[in-house]
Order: structure tokens, then sequence, then C-alpha cells
């Protein structure tokens, strides 16, 4: 009986942190759009959301706003502009 707990005990210290991993993994969800007129999909993240703020606030001259705010039509002038300045970081 004592040995049957024991592996019960060490099965769970051994279990955690692949369960915690998997809890993490989970919370990094990937975010993409799809680029209707280039026909690929791009990953939101940092990179792509520092493009966008130098887009809007200095390419265009307008008031940062968020990307979910933004319209379908200027949502496909970014991707244009971003696939003519793929190199902008």
């Amino acid at each position: 009986m004592k040995k049957f707990f024991g592996a019960l005990l060490l099965s769970g210290v051994l279990l955690t942190p692949m369960a915690m991993r998997a809890d993490d993994h989970d919370k990094r969800r990937v975010v993409t759009y799809y680029d209707r007129d280039a026909r690929d999909r791009h990953e939101w993240n940092e990179q792509e959301e520092r493009a966008y703020r130098h887009w809007i606030e200095q390419e265009r001259r307008q008031k940062y706003r968020d990307w979910k705010h933004a319209n379908k039509h200027e949502q496909q002038e970014y991707w244009r502009w971003r696939h003519a300045h793929q190199d902008w970081h």
C-alpha cells in the first residue's frame, strides 16, 4: 500500500510540469489575419503591432487606434503597405 501511494505521488510530481506547460501554451494563442489581396496570412505579433503603429501615425498621420477598430479598407491598405515594406522593423 505504501508503494502504491509513493508511486502515485511520484507520478503526480512528474506530470505537473507537463500540465503547466500545456496551460502556458493555451495562453499564447497566435492571432493571424488573412490578406485577401495577397492571399496570405499574417501573424499579429509585437513586430506587426509596431509596423502598424508606424504606418498609422507616421505614414497616414492619424491618431493611433487599435487594429480591430480599423475598417476593412484601412486594413487592406495596411497590408499593401506592409508587403511593399517587408523589411520594415
